[in-house]
């Protein structure tokens, strides 16, 4: 048995030059495994809590120096000598220590920073790789990306008031293709914007985020790409949207509060998917279209559009499997997305895609706004076998080394690696008739 020996923190900074935390984990043996943990920008009221310091003169209040401290204070003492194979006694025993509902004493980034570096030092004790250490079958599906191209809401200080527009190359034969059909677009989408005379500046994911007319300008900009990239929408490559419903929802109503200052109620909001869907039949995927408080408009979305295409819910789920099962039994959504950094634990991270595979649903794992260089949820994806990831665009480094990850791990499976692709697609994507 290979026992937990010592765990050591450090504050780094995430991608957008604030604060997080690396923990790195020691066993007996002297293995090593080392996990950064990310930050959210849009997050949901219900995700597990990030611990920062409070300090004004240290980093503006966002110093991580007190979740560092747990990591090697009571968590260290309280973990020292665990199995770190058993993942998820380690997990249920930081839970414990914690004794909040939302990680909120010791702070889940000092939680999850534990939990995965010590899953990392066990797949490495045990001379795996992570993929194949998190799970017990076969791991071999690669992930179909959705790729964030274009932004707008909180990700952006122009004038679209949804988040992000996301490219999906599902008609490719494998992962580096689809990869290769993705970067192609992307550059295609450069040139459509120099054309156009709009700034090219990426965002905190990697997406252009320009200056544009209407809320709708997006789509008809990516459709255009694509086919100057020489594919075809639709069937190669088809678009996901992730509007970030709940940044708009403000007593009881959506306010387009960038661009027209116009107010729609739920049921307006979902005549305007139902209209978007039959107007560009190359959307094939919705995140969060309603707010995460908004339960009846989510439920008339699912019963008028989820035969339709895949709605994902993130604001309201936030990778808890409790909240996601009252989701599940309220006909809400068809899909999850899976933050790590939203619950805290690799355990109950797991648990939650379990919860999706034996309910239907569909389970896309997800990178956050603020990011590391850290690969793990590359192989989370490939562990989970839900077929989807999105991890930003075809830029920053933090974004590309998740990419680059899942080449090498098509590469390590050889000849079993399958690529998920329109079998994802097609799951869910059914004609609208206009």
């Amino acid at each position: 048995m290979s026992e937990i020996a010592k765990l050591e923190a450090l504050e780094i900074l995430d991608s957008r030059g604030n604060p997080t935390l690396s923990v790195t984990a020691t066993l007996s043996n002297g293995v090593k495994g080392t996990a950064k943990v990310p930050s959210g920008a849009s997050t949901g009221k219900r995700e597990a809590v990030e611990l920062r310091d409070g300090d004004k003169s240290r980093y503006g209040g966002k110093g991580v120096l007190k979740a560092r401290g747990h990591v090697e204070d009571e968590i260290q003492r309280a973990v020292r000598g665990f199995d770190a194979n058993d993942q998820r006694a380690l997990d249920k025993k930081l839970c414990e220590l914690d004794g909040t509902p939302n990680k909120a004493r010791l702070g889940a980034n000092a939680i999850l920073g534990v939990s995965l570096a010590v899953a990392r030092a066990a797949a490495v004790d045990r001379g795996l790789p992570l993929y194949a250490a998190l799970v017990k079958e076969d791991a071999n599906l690669l992930p179909t990306p959705g790729l964030n191209v274009l932004n707008g809401g909180r990700h952006s200080d122009n004038s679209v008031d949804f988040q992000e527009f996301m490219i999906s190359p599902v008609g490719a034969p494998n992962f580096h293709e689809a990869l290769r059909a993705s970067a192609e677009t992307f550059h295609a989408l450069k040139a459509v914007l120099n054309a156009k005379g709009y700034s090219t500046a990426v965002g905190d994911e990697g997406g252009f985020a320009p200056q544009l007319k209407s809320n709708e300008e997006p789509i008809e900009l990516i459709l255009e790409a694509i086919g100057k990239a020489g594919y075809k929408a639709g069937e190669d490559i088809v678009i996901m949207l992730d509007p970030a419903a709940s940044e708009l929802y403000r007593d009881g109503a959506y306010e387009f509060w960038k661009s027209d200052k116009s107010k729609k109620s739920s049921d307006e909001m979902i005549a305007l998917w139902g209209s978007w869907l039959k107007k560009y039949p190359e959307i094939w995927s919705l995140e969060d279209g309603m707010a995460e408080d908004d339960r009846n408009g989510w439920q008339k979305l699912t019963r008028e559009l989820g035969g339709k295409i895949q709605l994902v819910g993130d604001d309201n789920f936030v990778t808890n499997p409790a909240l996601f099962r009252e989701g599940i039994k309220g006909g809400i959504a068809n899909a999850i997305l899976i933050k790590l950094n939203q619950i805290g634990t690799v355990t109950e991270t797991l648990d939650c895609i379990q919860l999706a595979r034996e309910n239907g649903y569909g389970a896309v794992i997800s990178h956050r706004s603020g990011e590391t260089d850290d690969t793990s949820i590359a192989d989370l994806a490939v562990a989970a076998g839900m077929g989807q990831i999105k991890t930003g665009s075809a830029s920053r480094g933090e974004r590309i080394a998740k990419y680059n990850r899942l080449l090498e791990i098509e590469r390590e499976l050889g000849g079993r690696a399958r690529y998920a692709g329109a079998s994802v697609y097609e799951r869910w994507k059914k004609p609208v008739k206009a």
